[in-house]
């Protein structure tokens, strides 16, 4: 017995939670989602930065879990693209605009689409799809946007398919500001539509008073993705991926259709970029084209990198921590980009694997270090 208890104490964190007896994990699960939800509540936080009233300064904690969740599922869809696959894309935001965009000219009353479908089919003032319509819409826009941006440009590597990405992510921002007959232009769309509900209080359930109800609805819809991503992650799918991203030569000449597979991820991870902006569209009620700037690629592409690329865990707590920290330290405004790029930098040098890196990033960078300390040795 003895030897069983020295043997497990000597296992990793990650080996012992899979060593676990499968009662005991599932246990730890559902109170790790019971805390989750009960976040909004928990005021006694060290550090919490919650607005108590309207009139003092900070961010209102509901609504920054809430933002911290869509991140999440933006830094889940960007890990199958970048930690699985091994494409970098730095136009991700042009799929979390598109889901944006998908819900606000459909469902708005006040998108110039809905208007010209009113006066064709002879509509009233007050008709648009619904929010429930809206959400397949979305979904397949992203997914329709993923597979014509990944088809002509996948066969590009490295450096040049993140150029080509990043153009693609300021191509959907200046369209979508540029064109007034369609999206508004630079003025958006207001009256965006939120999820059905029962009434509360003489107001709609999802409200942008209410926000801890847009986290829960928000939270939900993580953990299903959590779930559905770790099962793809298993599956032949997910080793193919990890295939390509290790060498996709070498994939090639075992069989890996290269090409098939990276569409695959391209698209998965438009869909998720989608799903995460029409949360943040109908959350927000309004959307306009300089919500979805450049820098918020960069911005994902950070989460998934600190937090560890390749593991769902370290992408979730990337999201988690360049989300959290600046509303944190909102007060030090001059200084909150200097200590970002401070900590970058900090990360790299001394978790260059990420803070929660899957095992076989780790295992990788330490036969790294062995191998430069050989070299050292022998010269």
């Amino acid at each position: 017995m003895s030897q069983i208890t020295d043997a497990y104490r000597g296992l990793k964190l990650g080996e012992r939670w899979d060593h676990a007896p499968k009662p005991v994990r599932w246990f730890v699960m559902l109170l790790v989602v019971a805390f989750a939800f009960y976040l909004p509540y928990l005021n006694i936080l060290p550090f919490a930065y919650i607005r108590t009233d309207l009139t003092s300064s900070g961010s209102d904690w509901a609504s920054v879990l809430f933002l911290i969740v869509v991140y999440m599922i933006v830094a889940v869809g960007l890990n199958v693209v970048i930690g699985l696959a091994g494409l970098l894309d730095l136009g991700y935001v042009g799929f979390y605009a598109l889901g944006a965009y998908s819900i606000a000219l459909f469902g708005s009353t006040n998108s110039p689409v809905v208007e010209a479908m009113q006066s064709k089919f002879g509509l009233s003032e007050e008709w648009a799809v619904p929010f429930v319509v809206c959400i397949p819409i979305a979904i397949t826009m992203s997914l329709i946007a993923g597979v014509f941006l990944g088809a002509p440009t996948l066969r590009l590597r490295g450096d040049y398919l993140a150029i080509v990405t990043l153009g693609f992510g300021e191509i959907i921002r200046i369209t979508a500001r540029n064109l007034d007959g369609v999206t508004n232009g630079a003025a958006g769309i207001t009256q965006v539509p939120v999820p059905p509900g029962p009434e509360s209080d003489g107001r709609a359930f999802f409200n942008t008073i209410d926000a801890e109800r847009w986290y829960w609805l928000a939270l939900a819809i993580l953990i299903l993705i959590i779930f559905l991503a770790r099962r793809l992650e298993n599956s032949r799918v997910g080793r193919a991926w990890l295939a390509i991203r290790e060498d996709e030569d070498a994939a090639s000449v075992m069989g890996v259709a290269g090409f098939k597979f990276k569409l695959w991820a391209f698209a998965i991870g438009a869909t998720l970029g989608g799903l995460a902006g029409l949360l943040f569209g109908s959350k927000q009620q309004y959307v306009e084209p300089n919500a979805f700037m450049v820098q918020l690629s960069f911005l994902f592409v950070a989460m998934v990198v600190i937090g560890g690329s390749g593991n769902i865990y370290g992408a979730l707590t990337g999201a988690f921590l360049l989300t959290y920290l600046p509303e944190r330290f909102r007060d030090l405004v001059d200084w909150r980009p200097f200590a970002f790029g401070v900590a970058l930098v900090l990360v790299m040098i001394l978790r260059p694997q990420g803070l929660v890196p899957s095992r076989r990033r780790a295992r990788e960078f330490d036969d790294r270090r062995e191998e430069a300390k050989e070299a050292a040795a022998d010269v």
